[in-house]
């Protein structure tokens, strides 16, 4: 007797893959879930899919509170016997899902982030071809333990590590300084590495409340801008400084004022490496800016410790604990 397909939960959110074209030139998401699933028929062939068409957003429009809503439904729906879960979506912000939607679920089954480089109807379009590995990759027990993965032209790549790193090509996700810890070969999943999974955090009943800046500075910048931010409102900063953690000493006492009012992140705006924590010790450097109250962002990138930060905040973290609990976390993003 045959075995059973897999179960997969599918969660479409719009983007790309979505995309046709609308009234106007260029292409706007008109694409549900079940039209998706449709297009590929050989989708049936490796995995039963119940799907869930949560909106037609392009990526750059969905909002932190719609990832929290999008982790509590894949929580409360993955017991039900699905073997894992895709979500699908815009590309722009792949890698920022991908790493809150790794923050947050709970559940130990394979969930997958993908979508396309090119809309439906393009020459070329990956989008089946993406939607095809991601459900072999759902329904793969291999994958299960190892957080949110991201799949696309065929390789798999850690949250924690994957960058969006080109405008247009399908081979456009990279892992920085890691590499995919996945592929799908001739229809199969091969799991390549093993990365140990992060607890979850407590999902935040509401994130508006709790804006955070990223800033990357620029040779010749005087910072200005850092004295501003509480006016705005901001709670908290990221900034992505030069090298391993760097900023002009113009800065330095601008951080000082800031540091003593909200937390201020240090990461850095090169694509691979963490922070410094312990090497240079001129003025701007990462253990004087260490000293001054930042608090340094170790393997994220800038944006996915401004998420970090966004989501300590919202579920009430301040002072030495938020420190304690953003430190925490990432001192856990290395391949060790």
């Amino acid at each position: 007797m045959a075995a059973s397909l897999p179960h997969v939960l599918l969660v479409s959110t719009g983007g790309t893959i979505t995309m046709t074209e609308g009234a106007g030139a260029g292409i706007v998401p008109t694409l549900t879930g079940e039209d998706l699933v449709r297009a590929v028929p050989d989708l049936a062939r490796i995995a039963d899919f119940d799907v869930v068409s949560y909106s037609t957003k392009p990526g750059a429009s969905l909002t932190l509170d719609d990832l929290v809503a999008i982790a509590e439904l894949i929580d409360s729906r993955v017991g039900e016997g699905f073997a894992g879960a895709i979500v699908v979506q815009g590309t722009d912000t792949i890698e920022e899902t991908a790493f809150v939607l790794d923050t947050l679920i709970v559940s130990e089954r394979p969930v997958v982030v993908t979508g396309a480089m090119r809309g439906a109807r393009a020459p070329g379009a990956d989008g089946p071809a993406n939607l095809l590995a991601a459900g072999i990759v759902a329904g793969a027990a291999q994958f299960a333990g190892l957080g949110t993965l991201v799949v696309l032209n065929d390789e798999v790549h850690a949250a924690r590590f994957v960058r969006k790193a080109h405008t247009s090509l399908p081979s456009a996700f990279t892992s920085p300084g890691f590499a995919p810890i996945g592929r799908v070969i001739e229809g199969q999943a091969q799991c390549l590495a093993r990365l140990r999974r992060l607890p979850a955090l407590a999902r935040p009943a509401f994130t508006a409340d709790g804006p955070v800046a990223l800033l990357q500075p620029f040779l010749g910048d005087d910072g200005r801008i850092l004295e501003a931010l509480p006016g705005l409102g901001y709670r908290g900063a990221v900034i992505e400084a030069m090298g391993a953690g760097h900023l002009p000493e113009t800065f330095c006492e601008k951080i000082n004022r800031l540091a003593s009012v909200m937390p201020v992140v240090l990461a850095t705006r090169v694509a691979a490496g963490p922070t410094f924590e312990r090497t240079y010790a001129f003025a701007g450097s990462e253990t004087d800016l260490i000293a001054r109250g930042v608090i340094p962002a170790g393997d994220l990138a800038g944006n996915k410790a401004a998420l970090l930060l966004r989501l300590l905040i919202a579920c009430g973290a301040e002072g030495e604990d938020l420190r304690i609990r953003f430190t925490a976390r990432t001192k856990m993003f290395s391949a060790a």
